[in-house]
């Protein structure tokens, strides 16, 4: 199914969602090029969601420029299949070699806004991130390696910490809804 029909089909968890999800179908037919970082205002990022098999831990890295322990995920960079991204940036991001999907569906949808900041020496302005969220689970014993030009560390946090962890306080609620969702899928 191409991205436009998951997304079109995504069944929202709450208003939030809601909005988000017709924000990002309206952005997807009026914006140019929004697959890719050309589009500098706005365009596709994926995230992982990591669980260990108790779902007692999330996998997360901590990420250099944000200084904050953060999901695993990327820009789509013109790929249009995000699960496949999402996965693809757990593997770089954390070293773990085997990761099993949880669900094929997106867990969550989400407008983030992401501040100006450098990256590489580089002014990245302000922008949005049309986010694609996906589950995943590893097994705790697999052995874990940051990517260091983007993260200084990766580990294994107990989902009921994750609030104390995050200094992105704002993606907080967001990681909370998601487990929430898997808690009650069953997943």
């Amino acid at each position: 199914m191409n991205l436009h029909d998951q997304v079109k089909l995504y069944e929202p968890y709450n208003e939030q969602e809601q909005k988000d999800r017709e924000l990002i179908l309206r952005a997807m037919g009026t914006s140019v090029d929004v697959l890719t970082r050309n589009n500098e205002i706005l365009h596709f990022t994926a995230s992982a969601f990591v669980f260990n098999c108790a779902r007692t831990h999330a996998l997360m890295v901590y990420h250099n420029i944000y200084q904050s322990w953060s999901w695993a995920g990327g820009h789509a960079d013109g790929e249009p299949d995000l699960l496949k991204v999402a996965q693809q940036e757990v593997i770089e991001e954390t070293g773990v070699s085997k990761v099993n999907v949880l669900t094929e569906q997106i867990i969550s949808l989400d407008i983030l806004p992401v501040i100006g900041h450098v990256k590489n020496g580089s002014y990245v302005a302000p922008h949005l991130h049309l986010n694609a969220t996906y589950v995943f689970e590893v097994a705790d014993d697999e052995s874990l390696h940051a990517k260091l030009d983007e993260n200084s560390a990766v580990g294994w946090i107990q989902v009921d910490e994750l609030a104390e962890k995050c200094a992105e306080q704002h993606m907080v609620p967001l990681y909370e809804k998601i487990i929430q969702k898997v808690k009650e899928l069953e997943l």
